[in-house]
């Protein structure tokens, strides 16, 4: 059942056009080729993006997002800004990418991505297909492209893509392009912790190191299926090592090296790993941790539960800490270095099914129990490469840094696997962002001349805290494209990261996806869209999203409510590790017929896509459901909030209350006068019902060492539950919390 608002001829570009008035289309250059002709505007994505008159009915259950899209702030009128010419500076602009960058890009108009959107949804086998063979096939796949059900009524969730096809994703990655002549291009720069540490490697010596360690796993017994635990930093060998395991058909999890032992060993009991990967210690900036340490600890818990691992390779991280220094198992713990460069430079490939398992990525669930979700090959191959290839408008002569950890599927497929499919050179950094100074990525990308930079917003918003000088001290000119990932990003930060960091000229593909998506599913194409700060515009090719309600009714239009996905697309995760039972219950259930992805999303009139976080961040405030999200886009708008995390808290009259834990810039003292301004900014913005209850300093916010915000950990300190706050040692800094709680009075 489909829920209509009443509807309007227009597409979504004539609608920008008639709102951006014709002078702001003169200073754009010609834009004839962007609007879509008549005989077009009848295709099913034209529909689905069409403006359309708000009914307020369809909005009852977030009667908070009535108003306005989470983030966008009011767009009563927009202004169109060329890349490159104008300054970005409202929340209203739309920012058009120049003449000079679309002429160059892969989709370079919003005409072009919609005759490839539409081809991807009408006749999905063969989009697909076409991608699909322009990689290696040992054997192609049967007559049926995609096999799925994504209905529980009508019997198990499955999909399944190139059922029967035969390859090989490291040697898509790697040999493919040694054979295509890239042998002697850059693959990996890697950047170590300290300045000046660091070294490179091509795609041929690439090749030979993944083979050498792939020749030692099969030497211990590791054979294709049996799953392997990487515990490594951002050290060369944490791809290495994925690509070596791909190579053989084995299945890798790898886990963050910032987990503590017993998250270490719940993944390890889970997945029963024939071997571990490890090292010694990592320098986290001044720090030091000892990896073995709690690698050892949690080997230890694992045996317990009667889990044991015969070998734990360990890579001698010498800039860290001794092999002296390191405890050591005898007939358990192996040096990878005495090891591994002893073996053959070249390994025969594994050739695997295209449904066969190709790794476990564990996240967070509802119930506390990580989820281990479970990619399969060929379609994951396909989707990562091609999203990765559009949605930063790759070229042959970029050189591309995504700060993400493998530890993370952001690491797994834009780390690794899909630049490196595209023949990509990739930089991999060791440290964090702001250490020596918080000019370092900047150093960063001058250095290796990084054209593509795809980070998170917390990293951006922690970045904007300091002084400006840390950026404009370098040049960045070889920036081209920018990226972020991770969560939604407020329109605030994303000017800053547009006008300062990029200069105003590089687009900015903000991107939304999951660890169970693989890939990106609504993304900016940097030469084909224009922008509005904060939201990820449209869905990518062979992605059909719909906004539900409460009941899985479809609204159409301008709407708020839950984000859901229609049919399958290639690199959709398969099931959950050991429990296929959860999987559905968790992603299908809730909404029959489609995925649930567990985010809100706001869909403006100009059929533009806004994340609003995820649907347990929302609060219920009076019988208005405000998404956390946006609350902290209207205080992270404020000129004195570096930084704002919104939680619910119950209130004996409203039902929930909102209680915002907010950073200040640097400098600037605690006073009323400021709580009440940053309150007003709320009011001003959204509403009065949306107005926090309580503004409690925070000097930091607990986060894990990848910048997640630690939201379990709010909701404690505001309901004063301080003796249920859980473990802690896995925050970057747990002193934080200390900080919180003594600040919980002021």
């Amino acid at each position: 059942m489909k829920i209509g608002c009443s509807s309007s001829s227009s597409s979504p570009l004539l609608a920008v056009v008639s709102c951006s008035g014709s002078s702001d289309l003169k200073t754009s250059g010609s834009l004839g080729s962007r609007i879509l002709p008549a005989s077009q505007r009848s295709s099913p994505l034209d529909k689905l993006l069409r403006c359309k008159t708000m009914s307020s009915n369809h909005l009852r259950h977030v009667e908070s997002m009535s108003l306005l899209p989470s983030g966008a702030g009011k767009i009563s009128q927009l202004n169109a800004v060329v890349l490159g010419e104008s300054i970005a500076s409202e929340e209203n602009d739309l920012v058009f990418p120049s003449k000079e960058f679309s002429s160059q890009a892969l989709v370079s108009s919003p005409q072009q991505y919609m005759e490839m959107h539409k081809r991807s949804m009408e006749d999905p086998a063969g989009f697909w297909s076409d991608i699909a063979s322009e990689f290696f096939w040992k054997q192609k796949w049967g007559d049926r492209v995609v096999s799925e059900n994504l209905d529980v009524r009508k019997g198990p969730i499955h999909i399944e893509w190139f059922k029967g096809g035969i390859t090989n994703i490291c040697y898509n990655c790697l040999d493919r392009n040694v054979e295509a002549g890239l042998g002697d291009k850059t693959a990996m720069f890697w950047e170590g912790n300290e300045r000046d540490v660091d070294a490179s490697l091509t795609y041929s010596q690439l090749l030979q190191q993944v083979c050498q360690l792939a020749n030692y796993l099969k030497d211990v017994g590791v054979k294709k299926g049996d799953a392997v635990v990487i515990y490594l930093p951002m050290l060369m060998e944490l791809p290495i090592a994925m690509l070596a395991c791909a190579r053989i058909g084995a299945v890798h999890s790898v886990v963050f090296a910032g987990f503590s032992a017993d998250s270490l060993a719940q993944r390890i009991i889970d997945c029963k790993p024939k071997l571990i990967l490890t090292c010694n210690a990592v320098k986290r900036g001044p720090k030091t941790i000892n990896l073995k340490a709690i690698v050892d600890a949690a080997l230890d818990i694992s045996s317990k539960d009667g889990v044991s691992v015969d070998v734990c390779l360990t890579y001698d991280n010498s800039s860290a800490t001794t092999r002296e220094d390191t405890k050591w198992q005898n007939g358990r713990d192996v040096w990878w270095q005495d090891v591994v460069p002893k073996y053959p430079t070249s390994c025969e490939v594994e050739w695997v099914d295209a449904e066969d398992p190709l790794f476990l990525l564990y996240t967070s669930g509802s119930t506390g129990k990580p989820k281990g979700v479970l990619h399969t090959t060929g379609g994951y191959m396909v989707y990562t490469a091609t999203t990765f290839k559009y949605a930063f408008d790759y070229k042959s002569t970029d050189v591309y840094w995504c700060t993400a950890d493998c530890g993370w599927i952001t690491g797994h497929s834009y780390v690794t696997y899909g630049p490196m499919l595209n023949g990509a050179t990739v930089v991999v950094f060791e440290g964090t962002p702001n250490y020596p100074d918080s000019g370092r990525c900047w150093e960063i990308v001058d250095k290796f001349k990084v054209s593509i930079f795809y980070t998170a917003p917390t990293l951006v918003r922690s970045l904007m805290r300091d002084d400006d000088k840390f950026v404009t001290n370098h040049s960045r000119k070889s920036l081209r494209v920018l990226g972020s990932v991770g969560e939604p990003i407020n329109p605030s930060a994303w000017r800053w990261f547009f006008n300062l960091v990029g200069d105003s000229r590089c687009p900015i593909s903000d991107t939304w996806w999951q660890t169970e998506t693989g890939g990106f599913m609504i993304t900016p194409l940097p030469g084909a869209w224009p922008q509005k700060p904060g939201s990820a515009t449209f869905p990518f090719f062979g992605v059909q999203p719909v906004v539900v309600d409460e009941k899985g009714n479809e609204i159409e239009g301008e709407c708020s409510g839950y984000l859901c996905v229609k049919g399958s697309w290639p690199g959709a995760f398969r099931t959950l590790f050991g429990d296929h039972e959860r999987y559905e219950t968790t992603y299908f259930k809730p909404f029959a017929g489609y995925y649930f992805s567990g985010d809100g999303c706001s869909r403006d009139k100009d059929g533009y896509y806004w994340l609003t976080g995820r649907v347990d961040d929302v609060i219920n405030v009076s019988g208005h459901r405000i998404g956390t999200a946006e609350v902290e886009s209207a205080l992270a708008s404020h000129p004195q909030c570096a930084e704002a995390a919104v939680v619910g808290v119950e209130h004996e009259v409203k039902g929930q209350g909102i209680y915002a834990f907010v950073t200040l810039v640097e400098g600037v003292p605690y006073s009323e006068e400021l709580r009440k301004s940053l309150v007003l900014m709320v009011r001003n913005q959204i509403g009065a019902f949306a107005a926090p209850d309580r503004i409690h300093w925070a000097p930091g916010l607990p986060k894990t060492r990848s910048g997640k915000i630690m939201r379990r950990i709010l909701r404690k300190i505001a309901s004063r539950q301080l003796e249920e706050l859980g473990d802690i040692s896995t925050l970057a800094d747990p002193s934080v919390v200390d900080q919180l709680i003594a600040l919980a009075d002021v």
